[in-house]
């Protein structure tokens, strides 16, 4: 944007900065440091997730200046804000995990309050990891002001003992121990090398998902989802952000213009060729209901049946994201997807996905394949719907051995993640249970927490590849094997997971994408009448407030 050009853009924050009336407040902008000069051109809202917690966030702070030199380029005036941000990774299998799903909702009313009350002229949205990027993107389609998301890239995957390694990797690692073929101080040396630096987690899980799916949306910058959050690309692509958020300021593009129903099934798509986290089910329907587009589970059933899995990424395959972004990163994807999209939704680089796409690069035919040989035939998701699921449920059909893809066997109940766990280091369960974790959904949960420390108990038990396990909670983007989440509606709204007794016979057939429990009509119908909810587990604060308002999982966990 041509400075000389910024004072003609559209401008709310004329509201605080202009008029006769305004002298006492606006000597608050100049307590702030802006000029006269700087009170005439449009004031830019740099939302930043930066935190000391959570390492995908740790170096936006610089990120953020980056961005700022670009918005000053442009002409405008940049003002950094703050909002909050969680690492699931940190939390998982403890009561802090409730927190996480809710954070999305603060994290979006809070960019919301904050920008509208200051009347900015537009917005860049910095930030990485599981709940931060999607509440982010609501607040960007909710406010609708001229707004590019930026990401902060990925980790580098760690290396031990010259073998590239995860915070996953851990988990085979902890069953040695229990076997007693490794050490401890062996286990503390690996610890010490799976997460080597600042970005979020290195393979396919939530967080890059979710960055990934702002770059198919149109709503951050082509090129932008996979640069790893060390490489100095990184910093060059904060400043081309702030650049072209000012041009779209001068032409005053919202995401309400680039938005469209071919944003979303191209999201969706395009998470289903890199072999994304189940938690998209959740959030991209968030994002949304936002733009007033009915995002439903159907849509990833269908899509995901018609769409090939062009990646093989941990935590199924392996390769990296930093692979991905070595072989063409997502534009890469999208040109393998080709027609499969709809080339004609916009971008924030304001031109067409035909457009930003047609030169993108394609390094390696093996990390993202082409269409006629690729990963597996449909995408990575599955919904399954049946009796136990009539308003749907979700696998990661392409990190489950070919083996459990059917499965049929007896319930084992548990009406928390913690009783499942410790049934499954007590030996308790036998190959071929269905283990079943209820009252942890969005309701139930409070908060619909992830039941990682459950599947690392499978897997250091040796048991994830002859057990299943479903519940009406959710999976880190790093889980793999026959585990089914989401399952609508949730046992606190009396869904038939609720009504499951020991013994119940469980049939799951990923493929035919049905769960069923072999009960008859009448046997649940009866059971429903001797059903009630049990008390709340929480009772107070945000997290009883949020179980009071919040939709199911099978409309994306949705406050409205």
């Amino acid at each position: 944007m041509n400075p000389d050009r910024a004072n003609t853009a559209k401008r709310r924050s004329k509201d605080v900065t202009d008029g006769l009336f305004r002298a006492g407040f606006r000597s608050f902008l100049r307590a702030d440091g802006l000029t006269s000069e700087d009170l005439k051109r449009p004031l830019i809202a740099v939302v930043n997730s930066w935190t000391e917690v959570v390492p995908g966030h740790r170096h936006l702070r610089d990120v953020a200046q980056a961005v700022k030199e670009g918005i000053i380029r442009g002409g405008g005036v940049p003002l950094e804000m703050n909002t909050v941000a969680i690492c699931d990774g940190i939390t998982e299998g403890t009561e802090g995990m409730r927190y996480v799903l809710p954070s999305r909702e603060v994290i979006a009313d809070s960019v919301e309050i904050v920008v509208e009350a200051h009347r900015f002229d537009g917005m860049v949205c910095i930030g990485s990891c599981d709940k931060i990027v999607p509440g982010m993107l609501m607040a960007m389609v909710r406010i609708d002001i001229p707004s590019i998301f930026l990401q902060g890239g990925p980790m580098l995957p760690g290396t031990y003992k010259c073998e590239r390694v995860t915070a996953l990797s851990t988990s085979a690692y902890v069953a040695r121990v229990l076997k007693g073929e490794l050490s401890e101080e062996d286990l503390e040396e690996l610890e010490c090398h799976v997460s080597p630096g600042v970005g979020s987690c290195s393979g396919m899980y939530t967080a890059n998902t979710m960055e990934a799916v702002a770059e198919a949306l149109g709503l951050a910058l082509p090129g932008s989802a996979t640069i790893p959050a060390v490489d100095v690309r990184r910093l060059h692509m904060g400043k081309r952000t702030g650049e072209q958020l000012m041009r779209l300021v001068e032409e005053n593009l919202t995401p309400s213009q680039i938005l469209s129903e071919g944003s979303f099934q191209n999201a969706i798509r395009v998470g289903m060729a890199i072999g994304g986290s189940t938690n998209m089910t959740l959030h991209i329907p968030a994002i949304a209901h936002e733009a007033g587009i009915p995002v439903t589970v159907d849509w990833f059933d269908q899509i995901g049946r018609e769409t090939p899995q062009l990646c093989d990424l941990m935590p199924s395959g392996p390769y990296f994201v930093s692979d991905l972004d070595d072989a063409g990163g997502i534009r890469g994807v999208m040109r393998q997807l080709g027609d499969l999209l709809d080339l004609e939704a916009m971008t924030v680089a304001g031109v067409a996905v035909r457009e930003a796409i047609k030169n993108a690069p394609i390094n390696s035919d093996e990390i993202i394949r082409p269409l006629h040989n690729p990963v597996h035939p449909q995408g990575a998701l599955a919904i399954l719907k049946g009796t136990l699921a009539p308003e749907g449920a979700v696998v990661k059909q392409s990190a489950v051995s070919p083996k459990m893809l059917a499965h049929s066997g007896p319930a084992r109940v548990f009406d928390s993640e913690e009783e499942a766990r410790n049934a499954i280091y007590n030996d308790e369960i036998r190959s071929g249970d269905v283990v079943i974790i209820r009252y942890e959904g969005p309701q139930g949960g409070p908060g619909m927490r992830e039941m990682i420390s459950a599947t690392e108990a499978l897997v250091e038990k040796g048991l994830d590849e002859v057990c299943a396990l479903v519940t009406d909670g959710r999976f880190s983007g790093a889980c793999r094997g026959p585990v089914v989440g989401h399952v609508s509606p949730e046992a606190m709204e009396g869904g038939p997971i609720a009504l499951i007794q020991d013994g119940d016979r469980i049939e799951m057939d990923i493929p035919n994408h049905s769960l069923n429990v072999l009960l008859s009509e009448t046997e649940l119908a009866e059971r429903r009448t001797k059903w009630s909810a049990p008390v709340p587990k929480v009772t107070k604060g945000c997290l009883a407030r949020y179980a009071k308002s919040v939709s199911s999982a099978g409309s994306g966990a949705i406050i409205s």
